[in-house]
């Protein structure tokens, strides 16, 4: 019995030391909040501040190690990815992207984090919250107008670009070294999409071995090589209403290979930016966000695009 004693009276006192064992997790001051209304700003604070603002509040229960190190280590990474009282110093569009892609992962379950939400019920965006962010954001909304010149100059710059099939060469690589695929516009269409947040129009396409693989019914995982190309364009509407592919936008890669991008979830990622194809990024972290981005499909081996299965056949 007495030695069940002394070994309770050193676990305690363990306990009691470790609970000196802390990392430094401060508030630093709130400089630039995001830019939104009212009623979707008391969402945000309600349920995604605690981890992603400089206005960080932890439960008691929160404090006591080693949940501490767990929480400490959630909300540095959280802030790293977003951080509502700094993202009000980018454009509004920016953020309201970044609101959309936040907003989308709630839908898809990945957040807040399972683990943190179970611990935290209060952090759960309820179905009535879930409808003022979508509303706000307005994913359908219509595309905006422009004149006749400006349709006609689009117009023209979308057909140059989906009649040409020459090899894109001289772009510089990703910031990760992804190298630029020039013949993507030869790649096979997958799949269209959109987003209303920020009135672009997307299409999707992979080269031969995501093409084989899609035939083959082996897409899960998807086989080291395949590449796709998602191609953006503006959205926009001409004087009758009528829905145009506006300016290019940008094209984004994501190629699989599980030992050389392990880091990254086993895909290499890139986005090239305009007409010019600037690579996106201040450094190789870039590909951060599009693994977070990205992190709801996890079950999918990453990728949004699912190809489905009709009359026995797999369709595109």
């Amino acid at each position: 019995m007495k030695w069940v004693l002394k070994l309770a009276a050193l676990a305690f006192v363990v306990f009691v030391v470790l609970q000196f064992v802390r990392p430094t997790l401060k508030n630093p001051p709130v400089t630039a909040e995001i830019q939104a209304p009212v009623a979707v700003k008391a969402i945000l604070r309600k349920d995604c501040y605690s981890c992603h603002s400089n206005e960080t509040k932890l439960p008691w229960f929160d404090q006591v190690v080693p949940a501490y190190w767990l929480v400490a280590h959630d909300v540095k990474t959280a802030r790293m990815h977003l951080n509502f009282s700094e993202i009000g110093k980018l454009p509004p569009e920016a953020q309201r992207a970044m609101l959309f892609e936040a907003v989308n992962q709630v839908q898809l379950g990945a957040m807040p984090l399972p683990s943190y939400r179970h611990v935290h019920p209060e952090s759960t965006v309820t179905p009535e919250e879930l409808v003022v962010l979508r509303t706000y954001l307005d994913p359908f909304g219509a595309a905006p107008k422009q004149d006749a010149a400006l349709t006609a100059a689009s117009d023209a710059q979308f057909h140059a670009w989906t009649s040409a099939s020459t090899p894109t060469m001289g772009v510089h690589p990703a910031l990760n070294g992804l190298a630029f695929f020039p013949d993507y516009k030869n790649w096979k269409e997958i799949s269209t999409t959109d987003r209303g947040d920020n009135h672009t129009m997307r299409v999707i396409t992979g080269n031969d071995i995501a093409i084989k693989a899609i035939e083959e019914k082996k897409v899960q995982p998807w086989p080291d090589g395949a590449a796709f190309a998602k191609i953006a364009w503006d959205k926009v509407a001409d004087e009758n209403g009528v829905v145009h592919a506006g300016s290019f936008k940008q094209v984004e890669f994501m190629v699989k290979d599980k030992a050389k991008y392990a880091s990254t979830a086993g895909w290499g990622w890139g986005r090239w930016k305009g007409m010019d194809l600037k690579p996106y990024g201040k450094d190789e972290k870039f590909a951060g966000e599009c693994v977070s981005c990205h992190k709801p499909v996890a079950d999918n081996d990453y990728v949004y695009t699912k190809p489905v299965a009709r009359d026995g056949q797999v369709s595109r």
